[in-house]
C-alpha cells in the first residue's frame, strides 16, 4: 500500500479530512474528477473578479470551533447575505421580515404586520396542509406565499407547488424586525480571494491528482491504500444496485458585461414563474467593489436554472423524499459493512449540507478514524 489514505473528491470534506490525516502523520492521496479542486465551492478569477462557479456560497455558523477552524486557512471578509426578491416589477428583500412587510403593504410596526398575516391565514382557513401550497399559505398567508415562495419553489423542484408535499416546508421565517441579514449565525463571511485559495491551504504538502476518475481505475485505486474515504454518489459506487436516488441539478449561464454595477447587489432571486431562472449572481459584490473604491469597469454575472437531473450530470440538491430515503437507507446499511470505505458529503451521505455542517461532518469523521 502506497497510501494509508486515498481521499476520493478534492471539494470541502475531502479537504478537510486530508488535511487532518496529514497532520497525524498519514500519507494522503486525493484525487477528483474534475480539472480543479474545491468541488461546489471552487472559485476562480475573471476580469479581476473571484467567481463562484457552482453558485453562489456564503460561509455562516454559529459553532465558533468551526468558525476558527476554517479561519486557519483563509481570511475572511465581512460579507452579510441580503438577497433581493424581485416578482415582475416589485422588488422585496429577504427573509421576510418588516422591510418586505412594508413593501408588500405598506404596514410600518410589528403589530400590524402579525395582524395582515393572521387575517391572511384565518381567510385561508388551512387546518390541516395536504400540500406544500396550503403548508405554505398556513404559514405566510397568501399574498407572501404568491410573490415570493410559489413561483421560486415551482422553479426549484420542477413540479407544481399543490402537487409538492407539505413537509418540504417545514417553517418559513418571518421577522419581525427591520433587518436583511438572511442568517442568523453568529460568524458570516467569504473567503478573501475566493473559496479555491482556502482549499489550497487545506491540501498543502497533500499529493492531489485531478481529471482522475476513481470508479474508471476502481481496482487499481483500491489497492493503493489501506483505507477509502468517499465523497461520491454513494449508489453510483454501489452501480445503483438499489436504484437510482434523484437529485434536482443546476445549469449556470456566465457572462462577462461592459459595465461597473449591475444590479446593485450579490443575490437577486426571480420569483415569477415565467422567468426560468431563480437568480442572478452578480459575483463583484461578495467583495465589497463596488463600496470600497475599487474601480473595475467590468462585472461578472451568472443565471442559475434549475433543472432535473439525469445520470452523468451534476448532482446538486438530494430529493430527500420517502422514497429516496428509504433507497438511501439500504445503501447506508450496506456503506456501514464495509471496512475499508467510509461515506461522506453530500453525495455520500445523500443529505444537503451548508458548508459548516460539511466541516462539522468532516471533523466528525477525522475523530472517529484518527483518534
Amino acid at each position: 500500500m502506497q497510501f494509508d489514505y486515498l481521499v476520493v473528491g478534492a471539494g470541502l470534506f475531502g479537504a478537510v479530512f486530508a488535511h487532518e490525516a496529514k497532520k497525524k502523520g498519514k500519507k494522503v492521496l486525493v484525487i477528483d474528477k474534475r480539472n480543479h479542486i474545491g468541488g461546489n465551492i471552487y472559485t476562480r478569477e475573471v476580469e479581476g473578479i473571484q467567481v463562484h462557479q457552482y453558485g453562489a456560497h456564503i460561509f455562516h455558523t454559529s459553532n465558533k470551533q468551526v468558525w476558527e477552524y476554517v479561519n486557519q486557512f483563509a481570511e475572511f471578509n465581512r460579507y452579510t447575505n441580503s438577497p433581493v426578491a424581485r416578482y415582475k416589477d416589485e422588488l422585496y428583500n429577504l427573509p421576510f421580515n418588516m422591510n418586505t412587510f412594508f413593501q408588500m403593504w405598506g404596514v410600518k410596526t410589528p403589530e400590524e404586520a402579525k395582524a395582515k398575516i393572521k387575517e391572511q391565514i384565518q381567510e385561508a382557513g388551512i387546518s390541516e396542509p395536504r400540500n406544500l401550497e396550503e403548508q405554505a399559505i398556513s404559514l405566510v398567508g397568501k399574498d407572501i406565499y404568491e410573490k415570493l415562495v410559489k413561483g421560486y419553489t415551482e422553479k426549484q423542484w420542477g413540479r407544481k407547488a399543490d402537487e409538492l408535499p407539505a413537509f418540504i416546508i417545514k417553517r418559513l421565517p418571518v421577522r419581525f424586525v427591520y433587518d436583511n441579514n438572511y442568517f442568523n449565525d453568529a460568524y458570516q463571511g467569504i473567503p478573501v480571494g475566493g473559496y479555491t485559495a482556502l482549499i489550497e491551504n487545506m491540501l498543502q504538502g497533500i499529493e492531489v491528482r485531478l481529471n482522475t476518475d476513481f470508479l474508471a481505475r476502481r481496482e487499481a485505486f483500491e489497492g493503493m491504500a489501506e483505507k477509502i474515504i468517499y465523497t461520491g454518489m454513494i449508489d453510483e459506487y454501489y452501480d445503483y444496485c438499489y436504484g437510482e436516488l434523484e437529485y434536482r441539478s443546476l445549469h449556470f449561464e456566465t457572462e462577462i458585461r461592459e459595465e461597473e454595477n449591475y444590479q446593485g447587489n450579490a443575490v437577486v432571486n426571480y420569483t415569477e414563474y415565467e422567468i426560468t431562472y431563480t437568480r442572478i449572481i452578480e459575483h463583484k459584490h461578495f467583495e465589497f467593489q463596488c463600496q470600497s473604491g475599487i474601480h473595475n469597469p467590468k462585472t461578472v454575472i451568472t443565471r442559475e436554472y434549475p433543472k432535473l437531473w439525469h445520470r452523468g450530470e451534476e448532482p446538486y440538491y438530494p430529493m430527500n423524499d420517502e422514497k429516496n430515503n428509504d433507497m438511501y437507507a439500504q445503501y447506508r446499511r450496506k456503506a456501514e459493512q464495509e471496512e475499508k470505505v467510509i461515506f461522506g458529503g453530500r453525495l455520500g451521505m445523500y443529505r444537503y449540507f451548508d458548508m459548516h455542517q460539511v466541516v462539522e461532518e468532516a471533523l466528525k469523521c477525522t475523530e472517529q478514524e484518527l483518534r
